[in-house]
């Protein structure tokens, strides 16, 4: 009986605990500073499955297709003045990608944090799949079908109805035909 009364107590000092009530806004801020008002500016077609911890930048510049499928902790980040994100239909982002049309320079001896970005749009066209934790960077356009594989780093065009992969992605064999259609 002494260990319950313990729980109880160590319960009730938690929920007395101011700090405990300004971690849960802070929380409650996050969630709205990079989900629910950045989504509230994408343009978003009919039918998407949103994971709820999705961080968007700039969603004015992002725009999703008809059925996507935008998984756990993937980053969708558009660039602050003009690089846009553009998802085609039925497209599928695995858990942990990142999608960004926005990076760094790299002029020497200037910290990259202090240089001009380098914005650029990427467009994901209808039906391609990015596996769990690829990361698409700016200027890029994967091409209709195409699945890239997890863990890949996606930095130059990709064809359509290819399987791709690596760091950089590249192409690696075609998408194998339905069984039974003519060759």
């Amino acid at each position: 009986m002494p260990s319950m009364i313990g729980k109880i107590g160590n319960g009730a000092r938690s929920i007395m605990d101011p700090l405990v009530w300004l971690h849960s806004l802070r929380i409650l801020h996050f969630y709205g500073y990079k989900h629910v008002r950045e989504k509230r500016k994408m343009t978003i077609g009919r039918d998407q499955v949103f994971a709820p911890n999705v961080s968007i930048a700039n969603g004015e510049r992002i725009t999703l297709g008809d059925r996507c499928h935008v998984g756990e902790h993937v980053c969708l980040w558009a660039g602050n003045s003009t690089g846009r994100i553009t998802l085609g239909d039925d497209v599928m982002i695995g858990p942990n990608a990142v999608v960004t049309a926005s990076d760094y320079g790299l002029v020497e001896g200037i910290p990259p944090a202090f240089q001009p970005k380098n914005e650029r749009d990427i467009v994901i066209s209808e039906g391609v799949w990015i596996g769990a934790n690829a990361v698409i960077t700016a200027g890029v356009t994967i091409g209709a079908g195409c699945i890239v594989g997890a863990g890949s780093v996606v930095t130059r065009d990709l064809p359509a109805n290819m399987i791709c992969a690596g760091s950089p992605a590249r192409a690696i064999k075609p998408r194998p035909k339905p069984i039974g259609a003519s060759t």
